[in-house]
């Protein structure tokens, strides 16, 4: 019987180094081969999704945490930020000094010092990490060059808003926008202590998920779901075999149905061939 997966990336598809492991690239593949569909389900807006990770080949994107779905290629379902909420977080952000980009399908925006930041970051982690060198080129330097610096930050398609570390406590910036947004740590560890992010209220993965599984008529008993994330606990426990990667976070696990293996130990493939979807 078909059954449809979705699969977030950060973490999940990709490792830590933005690389996607052979064995998850093959896992997909056969899945769709064998008739199963493959969904992306992400924080990442499209903008994001870089031709390594498309041509892998999938069936639809949730993108923005559930802000933006496209099944196929029909786009079923987008909600954007609105422009004085986008003018709120900018002012806020750029007066307690916080490095932020904001995120569209047409582009990430980001503030003054957000690219040299990121820069650093790199620099930082491949100073730690210098045998990574050849997959960060590969899988994060993409992101980086992606960034559009000097652009106009009070837009009307913004996604989702992403923010590095800083001194502000995460907890004072959730308080400060708990009424307009949905605040959780940054799926990317990398970004610092204090980084986040902050997406529209009463959307998030599994609200994105009954969107398609309305739209194609599909069961919710058969359903897949893999991540590693906080932003991923909604859609593990909204399908019906939610799996946290080996690498996710305990919270993530404890809410999952099953844990796999890392992404680096094939966690993925290993995981669907367990479950017979090879």
């Amino acid at each position: 019987m078909k059954k449809i997966i979705f699969m977030d990336i950060d973490g999940t598809l990709v490792n830590d180094n933005g690389i996607i492991p052979e064995s998850a690239k093959l896992a997909v593949r056969e899945a769709r081969k064998n008739g199963h569909l493959v969904f992306i389900c992400t924080g990442r807006s499209k903008a994001e999704l870089f031709s390594d990770i498309l041509e892998v080949g999938f069936d639809g994107i949730i993108g923005a945490a559930g802000g933006y779905v496209e099944v196929g290629s029909e786009v079923i379902f987008h909600e954007v930020v609105k422009k004085e909420a986008v003018q709120q977080v900018v002012s806020y952000f750029d007066q307690h000094k916080i490095d932020f980009y904001l995120e569209s399908n047409g582009g990430l925006f980001a503030s003054k010092n957000c690219k040299k930041h990121i820069g650093r970051i790199i620099d930082k982690w491949l100073t730690e990490k210098p045998e990574a060198k050849e997959e960060v080129e590969k899988g994060i330097k993409p992101f980086l060059d992606t960034i559009i610096e000097d652009g106009d930050l009070i837009r009307d398609d913004i996604n989702k808003i992403s923010f590095l570390g800083s001194d502000v406590p995460i907890e004072t910036i959730r308080a400060e926008f708990e009424s307009a947004f949905t605040v959780i740590p940054s799926t990317v560890p990398i970004f610092g202590e204090n980084s986040g992010e902050l997406s529209l209220p009463g959307i998030h993965k599994a609200t994105a998920i009954e969107k398609v599984l309305e739209y194609l008529k599909i069961d919710r008993a058969d359903t897949f779901g893999y991540g590693d994330g906080l932003n991923d606990l909604e859609m593990l426990k909204f399908v019906q075999h939610g799996i946290a990667m080996g690498n996710a976070k305990e919270a993530v696990k404890k809410a999952a149905d099953d844990i796999t293996d890392t992404h680096d130990d094939d966690g993925i493939y290993n995981s669907f061939k367990k479950y017979r979807l090879l």
